[in-house]
């Protein structure tokens, strides 16, 4: 169905920004453009089967200066930056980045006789592009190192797109990163992997068309390219703060920063270029402190103290700081200046949280209340393009108080559907409560009709007036939105209400990369939570696995509705004992065979009895991908 125009509520609410910002202050458009040398000339970046993974010109409207009634203007504005300014630039001498090709930014670096790959992007064909586009207008040089600066997937993805696995097993190249940096970053999309997915195709606005009407970016960046990520695993971890290391000639010293942006993240300082690589630790917008597909929160105590520890350590010995999004910051004054600004946000979302819990002030109360000093919040790099003070607010008091705000009436509140259908009672039925609904609607009360009418959605997800009118309320709550995330979700809700969740192929949420790093203590806690437990409840299933091409032995055991694992270990009155390899294992993880198959070619014997290990399988569930969200 159509998507609708900005309301005259909308409206009015984007334009109280045009005089609460500093709009005079165009200096980030100068910097997203300093340093230009040149771009691709076919906007769009093919993969090997030559399907579209990312156009440069997916969004020719935000070439508008003017933001249109249905954006946020300061929304409009970091479309604007990232979309428009692409291709290759030059930071310093020594010192280049890829923009504008994928969510994140790849960093090249130059030593005496080679390259350093900072954060090769989120898939092969986009990275295999910008290296392209490096060896065009820089010179053929080897990669001599990849360094990914953290375990989150925009930083790692495209790795094969640009060294390959084979150079890095003969030497030629090192990849380094944080310590348990390959822990995290398979746990992150592997126990929780499918629902995160599926909700990041809200926070992505995959689905919703781009337009000024549509998704127009995420605040951090534009989208994410298309297709599989790949991994090849680090050869080098750093351990720990001040620890240096010398590559072809180039000194790096690092800053360890786990648990802040990421679990595993370091930054670091070029001394010979005099830059200071902050990696996702700084960008040019407020970060989440909860991401909204889905993640454990993080910690804006010890955010706020790396950076602080970052001014102290690199004090007087850069002049510029390039991070893993946006463009780099230049001249030492204004580093100080972001790095202070960036830390004080965090440190005061997180302090003045605690001081209103501690006054008796709620998860819900709390972000209606907290307001970022005009200092902080007048700064273009700390607008919540990305996060938001809201739900970063709420994450600050999820993480020392969990999901319950102490009122018992909250405690063990009905489910949606139940609930749904007594708040339907009790407005006098549907039609009364629609009628109350459009009214608050057509007084531009978008929040409220969002709120209620979703009680009706659930009680009668059939009534398709309640669906078009909660779409209506949630549009009009994505064109106000000034985080990118929050009106894609808004305008992801509206498309669902209106269309349906559309019978599509369901993404791969694992790459075969992936699949292949994963240790097996990981891939079997997989299996655990794909048990059925209460069809396991009763059942009791041992069985032995021995993996032959790396020598590993497992005995799974099924009982009390649960499956655990142990390493190491052989039951002697198992039910059955299966013998297989790893590389059959993955095979069978990725769809590439069935296990029925695997055993009819001998690549696996089951010793036993074989109907266990049949019942065993019986017992895994299987995760649909396009589940509803804003339906029942």
């Amino acid at each position: 169905m159509a998507q609708k125009d900005a309301t005259p509520f909308t409206e009015a609410a984007n334009k109280t920004l045009l005089n609460e910002l500093h709009w005079e202050d165009t200096r980030d458009f100068e910097a997203a453009a300093r340093g230009f040398i040149a771009s691709l000339d076919e906007p769009v970046i093919t993969d090997s089967d030559g399907r579209p993974a990312w156009n440069l010109a997916a969004y020719p409207f935000l070439e508008e200066e003017t933001a249109p009634p249905s954006v946020n203007p300061s929304l409009w504005r970091i479309s604007r930056l990232n979309a428009l300014y692409h291709g290759l630039f030059q930071v310093t001498d020594g010192i280049y980045q890829i923009r504008g090709f994928d969510l994140s930014v790849m960093s090249i670096v130059e030593t005496d006789n080679g390259y350093i790959v900072i954060d090769p992007l989120v898939t092969i064909p986009t990275a295999k592009a910008g290296m392209e586009l490096v060896y065009r207008h820089l010179g053929q040089k080897p990669i001599v190192a990849v360094i990914y600066t953290h375990s989150h997937i925009d930083h790692w993805g495209g790795v094969k797109g640009v060294i390959s696995e084979d150079d890095v097993h003969a030497g030629k190249v090192r990849i380094i990163a944080p310590e348990h940096f390959l822990e995290h970053a398979i746990s992150e999309n592997v126990i929780a992997g499918n629902v995160m997915s599926r909700r990041a195709s809200y926070m992505y606005g995959n689905l919703v068309p781009k337009g000024v009407k549509g998704q127009i970016g995420t605040g951090l960046g534009q989208t994410t390219s298309s297709g599989l990520p790949s991994l090849i695993a680090p050869t080098d971890s750093i351990t720990a703060t001040g620890q240096t290391m010398t590559i072809d000639g180039l000194e790096i010293e690092f800053q360890m920063t786990p648990g802040a942006e990421a679990p595993a993240e370091f930054n670091f300082l070029f001394p010979k270029y005099r830059a200071l690589c902050m990696a996702e630790n700084c960008s040019h917008n407020m970060h989440n402190l909860y991401t909204l597909r889905g993640a454990q929160v993080r910690d804006p105590k010890i955010w706020a103290a790396y950076l602080d520890e970052a001014i102290d350590r690199f004090a007087g010995r850069y002049d510029l700081i390039f991070a893993s999004h946006h463009w780099p910051t230049w001249g030492y004054e204004a580093c100080i200046d972001y790095l202070k600004k960036q830390r004080d946000m965090y440190k005061y979302l997180h302090d003045e949280t605690l001081r209103l819990a501690n006054q008796g002030y709620t998860i819900l109360e709390i972000p209606e209340i907290i307001e970022l000093p005009a200092e902080l919040f007048r700064a273009w790099y700390n607008r919540g393009y990305y996060g938001s003070v809201n739900h970063n607010v709420k994450a600050v008091y999820q993480r020392y108080l969990g999901f319950f705000d102490g009122n018992p009436a909250n405690l063990h509140p009905l489910p949606p559907e139940a609930a749904g259908k007594l708040y339907v009672d009790l407005a006098g039925g549907a039609d009364a409560l629609l009628a109350k609904a459009q009214q608050a609607f057509d007084e531009g009360n978008y929040r409220w009709v969002a709120q209620v009418v979703n009680h009706l959605v659930f009680a009668d997800p059939d009534n398709q007036a309640a669906r078009q009118l909660q779409a209506d309320a949630l549009e009009q709550m994505g064109y106000q939105a000034e985080s990118g995330p929050w009106r894609n979700f808004y305008l992801s809700g509206a498309k669902e209400l209106r269309d349906g969740v559309l019978d599509l192929p369901a993404p791969k949420a694992l790459s075969p990369d992936t699949v292949r790093a994963t240790p097996l203590d990981m891939f079997f806690d997989l299996l655990a939570v794909r048990l059925i437990g209460p069809r396991a409840v009763g059942k009791t299933i041992v069985l032995n696995t021995h993996f032959t091409d790396i020598d590993e032995r497992y005995v799974l055991t099924v009982e009390n509705g649960v499956l655990n694992h142990a390493r190491g270990k052989h039951a002697d009155h198992a039910d059955a004992s299966l013998t297989t390899t790893r590389a059959t294992l993955d095979q069978i993880a990725l769809g590439e065979a069935t296990a029925a198959e695997k055993l009819a070619a001998g690549e696996a014997t089951i010793e036993g009895d074989p109907t266990k290990f049949v019942e065993f399988l019986s017992l895994l569930d299987t995760f649909e991908f396009w589940f509803n969200i804003v339906t029942p």
